[in-house]
């Protein structure tokens, strides 16, 4: 039966290892794979605003006995609107439609519409009004804040780690996540609304802490590695992967949780639009950073630093003093396998009992 604390104790041993830094060109390929994509599909797409940040005119109807979509659209094409429309759900009992801007007369019409062929009451059709000149603002604001939070990441990293090797792969972790988001809701089409953006800035801070926790390890790990010639500094790196896999696991599958329980009965059970959003941005979110934060951030601090005179020197003395040995060990160019890093075996300790404790001498007597 599988036993991820007995994998765990095996990979932070060195028993077992996952070879992540000996295939480091395959996992940076399908990183600049998908962000190539995920660029192609915003750029063919495009992505898919929201009311807030486009502008318009918004109504929501509640009390409806009936939540289907047609019904708006055909009211919208009584009124004379047939572009650019949305419709959907809002709870078990409640429509929203989203149209361009409308006249206040326009407004009044459309609500009467939409009152007569959902057969409610005039008041429980509610409408708002979203200019453009707020909703480019919204988008300024969004943008801006992202900058703000890039830039920061940077000189956070930079200063903390004294390495801006860590802080340029843990940087170009947080690019491939945010790719990642935008390609997923420029195919999927999923209206892109404030609360998106602030799921987004929170996937970004979820991964950035991910990928210090493994850097904090590779940091351990690799003090002052050129002292020694047993190991190269990938090897060292992929230890310090292979220590922190099974915690990144655990504490991504218990985030995941609760999002996926806002994602499955709020969204779907629901049909809450925001949280639609936000749970949405959240979940693939969290499944992307956890991926980069192993599998991207860490190949590419080794591929960075591998580039150094002073690291091939060292790999070259190290694989050089393992010849004749039956050790299959990483190429300064290839990518074969890593030599197994071990550490002291994990085994619990055992009280020995009162025998085992000192013992006062008796007094002579006299």
């Amino acid at each position: 039966m599988f036993n991820l604390s007995k994998l765990g104790q095996q990979l932070y041993s060195g028993e077992r290892s996952l070879n992540v830094i000996g295939k480091r060109k395959a996992f940076l390929s399908v990183s600049l794979a998908v962000i190539l994509i995920a660029s192609l599909a915003v750029g063919i797409f495009r992505l898919n605003p929201g009311i807030e940040f486009r502008g318009g005119s918004e109504f929501t109807i509640s009390q409806v006995q009936t939540n289907k979509q047609d019904i708006a659209y055909e009211a919208l094409k009584k009124a004379d609107i047939k572009d650019g429309a949305r419709v959907s759900n809002v709870g078990l009992d409640g429509i929203r439609v989203q149209t361009q801007s409308l006249t206040p007369a326009q407004t009044t019409k459309v609500a009467k519409i939409l009152a007569d062929a959902y057969k409610v009451k005039a008041e429980n059709v509610t409408s708002t009004f979203v200019g453009p000149s707020w909703g480019a603002g919204v988008t300024k604001k969004a943008l801006t804040s992202l900058i703000i939070f890039i830039v920061f990441v940077s000189l956070m990293m930079t200063l903390y780690f004294h390495n801006w090797r860590m802080a340029a792969a843990a940087l170009f972790a947080l690019v491939n996540d945010m790719f990642v988001l935008a390609g997923f809701f420029a195919l999927t089409q999923i209206e892109v609304s404030p609360a998106t953006v602030i799921g987004f800035l929170t996937i970004l801070a979820y991964s950035l802490y991910d990928t210090v926790v493994v850097f904090d390890k590779v940091r351990e790990l690799t003090k002052g590695y050129q002292g020694q010639y047993r190991y190269t500094y990938g090897e060292l790196v992929n230890l310090a992967v292979n220590q922190t896999f099974v915690r990144s696991i655990n504490t991504s599958v218990v985030a995941l949780l609760p999002v996926a329980s806002i994602l499955v009965i709020g969204a779907m059970l629901l049909g809450a639009g925001t949280l639609l959003d936000i749970s949405l941005a959240l979940f693939v979110g969290m499944i992307s950073g956890a991926f980069s934060s192993l599998f991207i951030a860490s190949p590419l601090l080794t591929w960075l630093n591998d580039r150094t005179e002073s690291a091939k020197k060292h790999n070259s003395a190290v694989l050089s003093r393992r010849e004749g040995t039956t050790v299959e060990s990483e190429s300064v160019d290839g990518e074969t396998k890593l030599a197994p890093v071990r550490v002291a075996p994990l085994s619990a300790g055992g009280h020995l009992g009162q025998a085992a404790q000192p013992k006062r001498k008796k007094r002579s007597k006299r």
